[in-house]
């Protein structure tokens, strides 16, 4: 990743306001810092959405403004030491965030910012080129291959529901909480739980 100087990047689809998954990423340590921002609730990808605006933290370690501080806690831990997320939008269609990481402190120059708004331009016609060459109502193959550990996510998620007579967002949100709660990754939890190891109990 020798363009703007990255260690890595990756790109996350969401779906009506919520984080699905990584679609990709540079490399694997990348992908365990993008399923951070969904087993917290929290980060730069969440917050680019939301604002529809990129979201640019120069120095997660010791930010100006703490908006993320458990997300911060664990992206440093990993290595990661300033991010910059970028909305994939074109007018009104929304699709998802691509996240650039640096293992150092620092802003981007003028120039890598606007290399940064370049890729997510590329990334968002590329993700829509996709999936104008899918069927009507179905998601492209290449975009809707999740990696196994994300249906073994949803699969977990069902499967509370049921246990807590609730619905599926509460579900995932108890998932998410037992798993930060415990220090676990998400995968972990859900694996535990498909395979009768883990049952969520009573209130959150």
């Amino acid at each position: 990743m020798a363009l703007l100087s990255l260690r890595g990047a990756g790109l996350s689809l969401i779906v009506e306001g919520e984080l699905r998954g990584t679609a990709g990423v540079s490399e694997p340590g990348i992908a365990v810092v993008q399923e951070l921002q969904l087993t917290l609730g929290e980060g730069p990808c969440v917050d680019a959405w939301a604002s529809r605006a990129a979201v640019l933290e120069p120095d997660l370690a010791d930010p100006a403004v703490v908006r993320w501080p458990a997300f911060a806690q664990a992206g440093v831990g990993a290595g990661v030491l300033a991010v910059f997320a970028f909305p994939l939008a074109l007018g009104a269609i929304r699709i998802g965030v691509l996240v650039l990481y640096r293992d150092r402190r620092g802003l981007l120059s003028a120039d890598e910012l606007a290399d940064g708004l370049v890729l997510a331009h590329v990334a968002t016609h590329m993700v829509l080129g996709l999936q104008a060459g899918a069927p009507a109502d179905t998601l492209h193959e290449l975009l809707a291959k999740e990696p196994p550990h994300w249906a073994e996510i949803h699969q977990a998620t069902g499967m509370v529901s049921v246990q807590l007579e609730a619905p599926l967002d509460e579900a995932f949100v108890r998932l998410r909480a037992h798993a930060f709660a415990h220090d676990l990754p998400l995968r972990d939890v859900a694996s535990d739980v498909v395979a009768g190891h883990l049952r969520l109990e009573g209130s959150a």
